[in-house]
């Protein structure tokens, strides 16, 4: 729980950093921003930069677009990034369907339909990275690398997730609370939404039959001391991967790219540049 804690401090700073920094916060840019139609749901995109198309993925529950701002800092001068907000996070809508790793895939796709039609590199971080990895297991031609952060091998029942409810998260962090319930659709809809993920990632399946369809070269990177995604499961998930490389942040926790970006972009800039 004290990790869980450490996170949503880590989030909050990056949000307001990002907000300083700039005039706007990255998954609040009207100048930027889009709707793609997925299904039940409209997602909520933004764009910068051109060239080719590169996907950027955030983490779940309480993850945003602003959390990645490093990264589309740097990659926005070199490529097309299209920064999405996964349903249910941000201004994209939650729908009324259970959350499912394909659901996700189907939501990303939807969104680069509409923005173009060659296969996108993707980078995502935690939920995002498994996002990523369905995507490029279910729709091999849609995705030319993939870069994942944050995600190894998850078998069922591996672990319980603790999701603490909406009022303990207002305590907790009200400021971050206040900026997400804001930029939410349907605020009101939260709690049940969270209930939702629950289920999803107290029974989600991450394993061989999935990493063994994955076709294009992934960069999986994680942090050594990572507690969501422990270092066993990440080398796992290497293993199954058919052509895999593997970035291991010395002394970095879940948000190694906030423990030492440096690092972390050192290993992804050769991975894009192959």
């Amino acid at each position: 729980m004290r990790c869980f804690f450490l996170l949503i401090l880590t989030l909050i700073t990056s949000v307001f950093v990002s907000a300083q920094q700039r005039s706007y916060t990255y998954g609040d840019n009207a100048s930027a921003g889009h709707y793609a139609q997925a299904s039940d749901a409209r997602i909520y995109y933004e764009v910068y930069g051109e060239g080719d198309p590169l996907i950027v993925l955030h983490g779940g529950q309480v993850g945003s677009t602003a959390e990645m701002s490093q990264f589309i800092d740097s990659l926005r001068g070199s490529y097309q990034v299209i920064a999405v907000s996964t349903r249910g996070h941000g201004k994209s809508e939650i729908g009324h369907s259970q959350v499912t790793l394909q659901q996700r895939a189907d939501d990303v796709v939807a969104v680069l339909s509409q923005v173009t039609n060659k296969p996108a590199i993707v980078l995502g971080f935690s939920d995002g990275a498994y996002t990523g990895y369905s995507l490029a297991a279910s729709y091999p031609e849609k995705v030319k690398k993939l870069i994942a952060i944050g995600a190894g091998e998850n078998l069922l029942h591996m672990r319980k997730v603790p999701l603490n409810n909406v009022e303990q998260m207002k305590k907790a962090a009200p400021q971050m609370m206040e900026q997400k319930l804001v930029l939410m659709p349907e605020p009101d809809r939260l709690q049940e939404y969270w209930n939702n993920l629950n289920q999803f990632y107290n029974t989600m399946l991450v394993s061989k039959e999935l990493y063994g369809k994955i076709q294009c070269p992934v960069l999986v990177i994680a942090g050594e001391l990572d507690p969501n995604a422990p270092l066993d499961t990440v080398i796992n998930a290497y293993k199954m991967i058919p052509n895999a490389q593997l970035a291991i942040i010395a002394k970095a926790g879940h948000l190694c790219f906030y423990n030492n970006f440096p690092a972390t972009w050192a290993n992804i800039k050769p991975f894009l540049n192959e």
